[in-house]
């Protein structure tokens, strides 16, 4: 059975996740790779504001190509997430973000990050950028268009398939 999730997403609705499931989400998500990560990462350090409300959110591991003509977003696959290991836990626990979306395994500070403060990994398909691209219903950059496609996009989705891989528990697919 395929569930159907919204952000935003509480510690409650993370909690309803196991390591497996196949969802559908709908709504808001945040991209970011490892510059906006270490960026994200210098304001907390610094005691400022990120551009971004994190708290019960997604960040998508993800640097879409251009949009071609009548599409919002060009190709937006997943990247491999280990990158953004060094920073996901202080994301997880002082911004509450709730979710992370990418490709491949997780480091052990990340999935205690994420048992600790309730968070979830989810897993899209790699190669199927262009497929993935087609839930994706608007792009817009809000932070860091210096990065270009790493910037930070707020992407509204629908019906984006994802697995979770690793749960609030720390049950994971790997």
């Amino acid at each position: 059975m395929i569930k159907k999730i919204t952000t935003p997403f509480s510690a409650a609705d993370a909690s309803d996740l196991k390591a497996g499931d196949q969802l559908r989400l709908t709504g808001v998500i945040y991209t970011g790779r490892d510059a906006a990560h270490k960026r994200l990462v210098a304001l907390l350090d610094e005691g400022k504001e990120l551009p971004v409300d994190l708290r019960d959110q997604f960040i998508y591991f993800v640097g879409p190509c251009p949009a071609p003509p009548g599409r919002p977003i060009g190709s937006a696959g997943p990247t491999t997430s280990y990158r953004m290991d060094a920073y996901s836990p202080r994301l997880i626990a002082d911004c509450a973000l709730r979710g992370m979306i990418g490709k491949g395994n997780r480091s052990k500070e990340v999935v205690d990050a994420m048992k600790q403060h309730k968070a979830v990994y989810f897993a899209a398909t790699g190669g199927a950028g262009a497929l993935i691209a087609q839930c994706i219903k608007k792009a817009d950059v809000v932070a860091f268009d210096d990065l270009g496609p790493e910037a930070i996009y707020r992407l509204e989705v629908e019906d984006f398939p994802l697995t979770v891989a690793i749960d609030c528990n720390g049950n994971t697919l790997y």
